[in-house]
């Protein structure tokens, strides 16, 4: 669908649509088997400029929009779930908060290494009693008062990119006292004394996206790696997962969209009672359902980043449309599965990875109860 389109976007779309047809859904089994973080392909989308497509070209980006981020990052998803929120990671929750809260001199120390895929950043926010309640931080940092800098103490959970991350943005209480106004936001590299990654974690689904624990035990960093003003943190962090939302919508309709269009071809191949199963009703049900609601979730993310890009207030149209796609791509992958039938339930058929993959979307950068909360809370004040 090219609804108005600009021919930049069509070329940025079709980019993506072209690496992710050609070179990442050929390995996408086996990403998933192996558990492992697809380094080269991530090499890849760096240099294709996947990595850092709203990031300015002065800091070595594509300088593009997010209504460019939305597409690419559905064909993307749409080969390989892990490769699509490891990219969605490092464009919306690390080189989005460093471009608009960074310095000079923390962007171009960093974005040319992040937009280019020599670095890959990770967004260290949830902790084991701060997931839902962003605010709950009790990981710490505490200004030293000889030498300058600051120390952290804490741990974070299910930090996606951890494993393969050169640097992390950090939330940490400052003034603890202050709640969500003591929160502030670090930018620490992973090689920094104090800071040890965890083993990945064994998930259910996209299983390449490696993440994991991050503890930090008396790791001190300078001054400098403050991003933001202290006590912004909160700010940072919320307007992150805003445009983050839109990025995992867009990677539940890439989601979906691999759901259907694999259980469209397997039902125009597979025959039953002397006929292909896409002559049955049932079958030709189960796909219109899926095709509209699929196109219904992408105008919803559309719209979120068209008022993104147009400088609106967008929090209540990224989490309708992070709901309603992640809730979408479920059922596609219910639904696909179901079509596949048996063979749905073996790990030979990519159907059963589709399954696996989907439920994330409905979790993470905010669940689907939380995404609910966000909208009502925007109509009731409206």
């Amino acid at each position: 669908m090219d609804l108005e389109l600009t021919p930049e976007q069509k070329l940025l779309r079709d980019t993506a649509r072209d690496v992710a047809t050609k070179e990442i859904l050929p390995r996408a089994a086996e990403i998933d088997r192996n558990h492992k973080f697809p380094r080269e392909l991530v090499s890849r989308l760096g240099e294709l400029g996947l990595l850092g497509v709203a990031v300015p070209e002065a800091w070595g980006g594509a300088g593009m929009d997010t209504v460019s981020y939305a597409l690419a990052l559905e064909e993307i998803s749409r080969a390989c779930a892990s490769c699509g929120v490891i990219m969605s990671v490092q464009n919306s929750l690390v080189c989005g908060p460093l471009a608009y809260s960074g310095t000079d001199a923390q962007r171009a120390r960093w974005l040319p290494l992040l937009a280019s895929g020599q670095a890959i950043g990770g967004f260290a926010l949830s902790e084991p009693e701060a997931g839902s309640d962003a605010a709950a931080q009790r990981t710490t940092a505490v200004r030293r008062k000889a030498g300058g800098g600051w120390v952290l103490n804490g741990t974070k959970n299910f930090i996606t990119n951890a494993p393969a991350a050169q640097v992390l943005l950090v939330a940490a209480a400052t003034d603890p006292s202050k709640g969500a106004r003591g929160i502030s936001v670090f930018m620490v590299p992973t090689d920094a004394p104090g800071v040890k990654i965890g083993k990945s974690d064994d998930k259910l689904g996209i299983r390449g996206a490696e993440s994991a624990q991050v503890f930090f035990a008396d790791a001190v960093v300078g001054d400098d790696a403050l991003l933001g003003a202290e006590g912004d943190g909160f700010k940072i962090a919320m307007r992150a997962l805003d445009g983050g939302r839109i990025g995992i919508a867009a990677q539940a309709v890439g989601i979906a969209r691999a759901a259907f269009e694999d259980a469209t071809r397997y039902a125009l191949e597979r025959k039953t009672f002397g006929q292909p199963i896409a002559d049955h009703q049932a079958i030709q049900f189960k796909l219109a359902d899926m095709c509209t609601e699929i196109e219904a979730a992408r105008l919803l993310v559309w719209r979120a980043a068209v008022k993104k890009d147009a400088g609106a207030k967008f929090t209540s149209e990224a989490a309708m449309a992070k709901l309603f796609a992640s809730e979408v791509a479920n059922r596609a992958a219910k639904e696909g599965l179901q079509i596949f039938g048996g063979y749905g339930y073996l790990a030979d058929f990519p159907a059963e990875r589709h399954y696996r993959d989907a439920k994330i979307t409905e979790i993470y950068e905010g669940t689907s109860e939380i995404q609910r909360l966000v909208i009502a809370s925007s109509l009731l004040k409206d």
